[in-house]
């Protein structure tokens, strides 16, 4: 095929261009679409893509992409590729840019065949009819997108027609599968026998061969074939690879015959770590009944963590309690407009978190107060001393205001801001020193 034999997108291609893009986009708003038409160039086949594009309520077409069925390199014209924004048309041709993008010279390059390829249904498939050599491809069936693709594969394994015809589209494409049906007549009636399952449900190839290798039911072996792809490739089944790193066949046939799922044998063995058992004793690796024994393990790890959780709540609001005590003289309560309380306990920090929007309750203030990394006080209106008005977090090591935020994290007035800074800052500061010297 040759660039400067490609001839004008013809009238009646335009016109089914036309109709086919109202059909798939009848509001015609301004993204770039693409279709494809089949015609002839220095007499091989080929696939002319056309992109379409609406203006001011006008409706635009152009040639940007020149494939053959037998050519290793493609022509492309005004069209450029990102791999974030995807395929780019310039427009100046038309008259729809005042002046080029640095892609559109009006002529045509050339680039690998697998290149600048981008979905474009074709408008005139029909038109594979006048070639001989493929009247037994059973062109018409095939549903991909890459009708030269396939037709290449035709001319190498003729066997796609049979593939095709027992409406195994999905299927056509695999050569492992078109070199065990052109060799292994067993095979092809094993196909037959099972063509309704296979178009039913698209499985692996590997679940197909060795479906028909062990003549097992197809479901079996594919739910055997998603746990292991699954079980090798999710980074949350970690422990799991790793305890039966030796032992994978007997894992994947247990979990078959318990008609479960790596996701919950994983919560189980989660809930069996935690309470301590040994996973190398059989019984708790493979428990006899799966689910029964699943939803004990469950309701003990969940009683047990319940029952942990509430020991280690405990002790942080005796920490935070203890610090807070401890950081009391901090506090300004005297005769002025404004006073600073310390935060008593993490529930304090969420109940002030929630009324000013900001996040002091939501990320790990109360862990930093209690390593006294930081210390958290409320400014207050002495008229109202329970409304929360702002928050500050203060350095108790370096004697320093580390942040003041109001209500969505906004700046407090400048009242506010001066009270913090030139009353109640100097106090807390003097009063360290005093904690400091006493200790």
């Amino acid at each position: 095929m040759k660039p400067e034999m490609i001839k004008p997108i013809p009238k009646y291609i335009v016109e089914c261009i036309k109709k086919t893009d109202l059909s798939c986009y009848p509001t015609q708003d301004g993204h770039v679409r693409f279709y494809s038409y089949l015609t002839k160039n220095e007499k091989e086949l080929v696939k002319m893509t056309v992109a379409v594009k609406n203006r001011y309520k006008k409706w635009y077409c152009k040639q940007v992409a020149m494939h053959g069925v037998h050519s290793n390199r493609c022509y492309l014209k005004d069209m450029i590729f990102y791999y974030i924004g995807g395929y780019i048309v310039g427009w100046y041709e038309q008259g729809l840019t005042k002046y080029p993008k640095w892609y559109e010279d009006g002529e045509w390059g050339w680039n690998d065949d697998k290149l600048f390829d981008p979905y474009a249904p074709i408008v005139n498939k029909e038109y594979l009819a006048k070639y001989p050599e493929y009247k037994y491809s059973a062109w018409e069936l095939y549903q991909g997108t890459d009708i030269l693709q396939y037709l290449r594969l035709y001319e190498q394994y003729p066997q796609t027609e049979y593939i095709l015809k027992l409406g195994l589209t999905e299927y056509v494409k695999s050569k492992m599968i078109l070199e065990k049906v052109a060799n292994d007549k067993a095979f092809r009636k094993w196909l037959v026998n099972n063509r309704e399952e296979l178009s039913k449900t698209t499985h692996y190839i590997t679940t197909i061969m060795q479906a028909y290798k062990k003549n097992s039911p197809l479901g079996e072996i594919q739910s055997l074939e998603k746990a292991k792809k699954e079980l090798r490739y999710n980074s949350n089944y970690k422990a799991i690879r790793e305890l039966f790193k030796e032992d994978r066949e007997r894992f994947f046939l247990y979990i078959g015959k318990q008609l479960t799922n790596i996701s919950s044998y994983s919560d189980y063995l989660k809930a069996c770590d935690y309470l301590g058992l040994d996973m190398t004793v059989d019984k708790n690796r493979y428990p006899h009944d799966f689910k029964r024994w699943h939803d004990i393990r469950i309701d003990e790890y969940n009683t047990a963590k319940a029952i942990k959780d509430e020991a280690e709540r405990k002790v942080l609001y005796e920490q935070f309690a203890h610090i807070a005590e401890k950081y009391l003289p901090l506090q300004y309560e005297k005769t002025t407009s404004f006073i600073v309380v310390i935060a008593r306990s993490p529930a304090d920090l969420i109940r002030e978190g929630n009324t000013l929007h900001h996040c002091v309750g939501r990320m790990n203030y109360d862990q930093k107060m209690i390593r006294e990394e930081s210390l958290i006080f409320f400014i207050r209106n002495a008229s109202n001393p329970d409304l929360p008005l702002a928050t500050v977090e203060y350095s108790p090591k370096n004697k320093k205001l580390l942040q003041c935020y109001g209500d969505k994290d906004s700046k407090p007035d400048e009242t506010v801001l001066n009270y913090v800074n030139k009353i109640w800052l100097p106090y807390a500061n003097r009063q360290i020193k005093k904690l400091k010297s006493a200790a």
